[in-house]
């Protein structure tokens, strides 16, 4: 089992090329980052963590560009994973968006690891011109559009929400046939039925720890739908409890991801040393 990091990267505190150096330096396996281009100040959608339209904190309106803030931290590290948790891809252009992962998978070596939203915040997906009722229609299409741009050599598609006639793209990713893509979703059967047919696994919300029957119906899902292997799953974890990861690795969990806190850089870093500590002999 693999432990990553994830940093609500802002405007403040410890930034992404000195946390992915630390995590890196600690032995920690990925270096994950969220997304939000905005948020708007009025909006009715309920926050999946305070089940209302009350943001956790002001990190939510303060969030640095992941792809940007990644690159940062590919350009100081040599083997981490760098992934999104979770990025919206629904707000960019599919195309430019394919360009900006292969780019970055190509200098960083092949680390990119490609997690997805559908996302909550409906009025900033609407500021993005994208249908509320439509978010997994057009996530759907953007990612298959995306994967024709990094796998075919003149590539081509057509659909209700993305089309582009033949055309080049290089670079194609380093990782063949894509870098994986992980959705960041709660654990619905609708959800895994959308994991199974379009992407490698999911990222599970914060708010949720009993996953097992969760685990168990999207490797059942998986498995019938005739994929070979088994899903990713990564867990969002507040702490490092032996007991949860001891059982959460026999369940067939592949990753568990505890945040960085919001704090300075040289307690960041500390936290950092200290959460490896705890974390040796669990995997």
């Amino acid at each position: 089992m693999k432990f990553g990091l994830s940093l609500f990267t802002s405007d403040r505190g410890i930034g992404p090329a000195d946390a992915a150096r630390a995590a890196e330096d600690s032995g920690f396996d990925t270096f994950y980052v969220p997304e939000h281009t905005h948020i708007p100040v009025a909006r009715t959608s309920d926050h999946p963590a305070t089940g209302d339209e009350t943001l956790p904190d002001d990190r939510y309106m303060r969030t640095l560009d992941p792809w940007v803030a990644l690159g940062a931290a590919a350009a100081v590290t040599t083997r981490i994973g760098l992934g999104t948790s979770v990025a919206l891809p629904l707000e960019h252009d599919p195309i430019t968006l394919a360009k900006t992962i292969a780019t970055l998978d190509h200098m960083s070596g092949g680390r990119v690891v490609f997690g997805v939203g559908y996302g909550w915040n409906l009025e900033e997906l609407a500021d993005h011109g994208v249908p509320p009722a439509k978010r997994r229609t057009v996530l759907r299409e953007y990612l298959e559009a995306m994967g024709a741009l990094w796998t075919q050599d003149e590539a081509a598609y057509e659909g209700e929400y993305v089309r582009f006639a033949a055309s080049w793209a290089w670079p194609k990713p380093v990782q063949r046939p894509r870098p994986p893509i992980l959705v960041g979703a709660g654990g619905s059967e609708k959800t895994f039925a959308w994991i199974v047919r379009s992407a490698d696994g999911w990222i599970t919300t914060p708010i949720e720890q009993q996953i097992d029957s969760g685990v168990q119906l999207l490797q059942k899902m998986w498995t019938d739908a005739g994929r070979t292997g088994s899903p990713h799953v990564s867990v969002l974890a507040a702490e490092p409890d032996p007991d949860a990861l001891r059982h959460w690795r026999d369940t067939g969990v592949a990753e568990v991801v505890f945040s960085i806190p919001d704090t300075t850089a040289d307690e960041a870093r500390a936290y950092i040393t200290r959460l490896a500590e705890q974390l040796k002999g669990q995997r």
